[in-house]
């Protein structure tokens, strides 16, 4: 083995908890209760916006701007007229979702024990390359990473194969000689497998941690 390949959101990086601690602070300071169906809801409407922005459907700015269209009605506001109103509305969101941004306990000593293996260390990510190395920097992971590839930097997303075999010769290593982990069975295991690597799946539901995997 000589790489290891990892996943940002989930994997490395809190995205669910951070997401649930902005979107709980940003909705009660809209003077509107954060239940749990509230919640619920914005995960649903995320994932399907997210999605055309991986289709090339959307933009990564025009899916904020859908989730709030969608998201908007649920809470009994008025949805904005022009996308520079809802960029305003999304930015009270997005501040809260940054202040919370955080890495997972395991994560820096994971990227440390790889790097002691003598590894090259990639992260391959599904999302807008600004925002994905802004997180790596502000969770204190980004001196240990040799490459970041994001689906918007690459032109493809997760499962095409292309995507991991670009992150491996970025990398400098062939796709058999790297390790993909992440949180996501099909993208990070059985796509990345499909595509020449190993891979192992990180279950953190179970109480799985990156150390266990290496």
């Amino acid at each position: 083995m000589k790489a290891v390949v990892f996943d940002l959101d989930d994997t490395l990086f809190d995205h669910t908890g951070c997401a649930v601690a902005g979107l709980r602070s940003w909705v009660t300071g809209l003077g509107i209760a954060p239940t749990d169906e509230l919640v619920a809801e914005w995960f649903v409407i995320e994932e399907d916006q997210f999605g055309r922005f991986l289709a090339g459907e959307l933009t990564h700015q025009g899916q904020r701007r859908g989730r709030l269209r969608a998201f908007l009605p649920v809470l009994g506001r008025p949805v904005p007229a022009t996308d520079a109103e809802l960029d305003e509305v999304f930015e009270g969101y997005l501040t809260q979702y940054v202040n919370n941004w955080i890495a997972y306990p395991d994560a820096r000593p994971a990227l440390e024990v790889a790097r002691g293996n003598g590894w090259r260390i990639g992260v391959l990510t599904n999302g807008s390359t600004r925002q994905q190395n802004a997180k790596l920097q502000a969770i204190g992971l980004a001196d240990l990473i040799d490459v970041v590839c994001t689906s918007e930097s690459l032109g493809f997303s997760k499962p095409d194969p292309r995507a991991y075999q670009r992150v491996c010769e970025a990398l400098g290593v062939d796709p058999s000689e790297a390790l993909m982990i992440g949180d996501n069975l099909e993208l990070d295991v059985v796509a990345a497998q499909a595509a020449g690597l190993a891979a192992r799946h990180l279950d953190r539901a179970a109480g799985q941690t990156l150390l266990e995997l290496l």
